[in-house]
């Protein structure tokens, strides 16, 4: 394992050498409000010109998960795998914005090819497909059927929750494991959300300990956080702290970082409670003042890489922090909240601009470029992904409505 992972990395740094280069010149400022604004809008209509590409090239009942430059080819998945609701969720944020009729057609197709998945209890992800896709519908085109579909998706997601371990179970695995991830605060929301709607405290106490015991558990003095930790099914005492798509078990799993503090952000959003608040701020202090964090404030995809500066940035770690930060920066105060908005301004603007925004018709018609799924496996490196888009868009439309 040891020397598939040094070979791994020798791949990345020859892979990230040039193109980190013209990352070198990105410039260290951004722009004054009005000015990004009006980047902000001229990317929404990019991301329609974008999305109609994908969508040309997208089978029947497929759902975009990357493509390939060197090779001109994509990858696409069911609706069962994780990622399957940020596209219908990204084509909703593009039609807000732009009102572009072909592209709420299109999610009204794809979120048919999706609804099945509410019955789905192999996943965790229930959060990340329905709520980022059904439930960005209800809100901006909804229709009746919409609410039904997400309470049966917070059931199927609320039977993976364990109360001896107090947590929702990730990923499954030989018996007597129970992984949980760090990802799975962003499912969360769905389960706050049910509680709102049928009035079952059930949905909302699961995400509450689950929150709790993944601040006791995933979380080093520094506020960074592990990514996988492995109960013991029986007991639920702790087996095991380890970082799987990171660099190393200790290290800072630069997207992981991100989950965590969009997550908590959203624990305090739902509940009030100040143990989140200050959570999400201790996060966000270490993302932000970490020594390893670039100028332009997108990620290497591990404050912890062995090859930094050269090692590759992830984009998609920059998009989950910058919607992340605009929605804390509304529960702190006034100096914490210019930090925050500037720290977002930064990351919007480096990912509207080279090398991480795609000139239109390139990139198999995905917005972002420059993103880093797994490393350790040698999978999705240095591609675009459907969750930087999709975080992205949501980040500058939360820019828009900032008052």
């Amino acid at each position: 394992m040891k020397q598939f992972f040094r070979i791994a990395i020798n791949t990345v740094m020859i892979c990230s050498m040039a193109w980190s280069l013209v990352t070198a010149q990105t410039s260290k400022t951004h722009p004054k409000r009005a000015t990004l604004l009006k980047t902000i809008n001229q990317n929404f209509k990019d991301a329609g010109k974008q999305y109609k590409v994908l969508m040309s090239n997208l089978p029947q009942d497929k759902f975009p998960k990357t493509y390939f430059p060197k090779t001109g080819k994509y990858e696409f998945s069911g609706s069962g795998w994780w990622c399957s609701g940020f596209y219908p969720g990204s084509l909703l944020y593009i039609y807000q914005q732009t009102k572009d009729a072909e592209l709420l057609k299109e999610n009204n197709r794809i979120l048919g090819v999706l609804e099945k998945e509410k019955f789905n209890t192999t996943t965790h992800d229930l959060g990340f497909m329905m709520y980022c896709s059904f439930g960005n519908a209800k809100d901006i085109a909804p229709k009746p059927e919409y609410k039904d579909i997400l309470i049966q998706s917070a059931k199927s997601l609320a039977t993976r929750f364990n109360p001896t371990v107090g947590c929702i179970k990730s990923w499954d695995s030989k018996k007597g494991d129970f992984l949980v991830i760090i990802d799975n605060m962003m499912n969360l929301e769905l389960l706050f959300w049910a509680t709102k709607v049928t009035g079952d405290s059930t949905y909302y106490k699961i995400a509450v300990t689950h929150a709790n015991t993944t601040m006791k558990n995933h979380f080093r003095p520094d506020y960074s956080s592990y990514h996988v930790i492995n109960y013991n099914s029986e007991t639920g005492g702790v087996q095991q702290k380890k970082t799987a798509q990171g660099y190393a078990d200790e290290s800072a799993w630069a997207r992981g970082q991100g989950w965590g503090l969009y997550g908590y952000t959203v624990m305090y959003r739902e509940t009030k409670n100040p143990i989140y608040l200050e959570q999400a701020k201790n996060i966000a202090k270490f993302i932000l003042t970490h020594p390893n964090m670039p100028a332009d404030k997108v990620p290497y995809w591990d404050f912890n890489a062995p090859n930094i500066p050269t090692a590759l940035r992830d984009a998609s770690a920059a998009s989950v922090m910058a919607s992340a930060l605009l929605e804390l920066s509304g529960y702190v105060d006034k100096n914490l909240k210019k930090d925050y908005i500037k720290n977002a301004e930064a990351m919007i603007y480096s990912l509207s601009n080279t090398p991480y925004k795609a000139t239109i018709g390139t990139n198999g018609g995905f917005l972002i470029e420059h993103c880093v799924g797994h490393i350790p496996q040698n999978t999705e490196v240095d591609v675009p992904l459907t969750y930087a888009d999709y975080y992205f868009l949501e980040a500058m439309k939360r820019y828009k409505e900032l008052k």
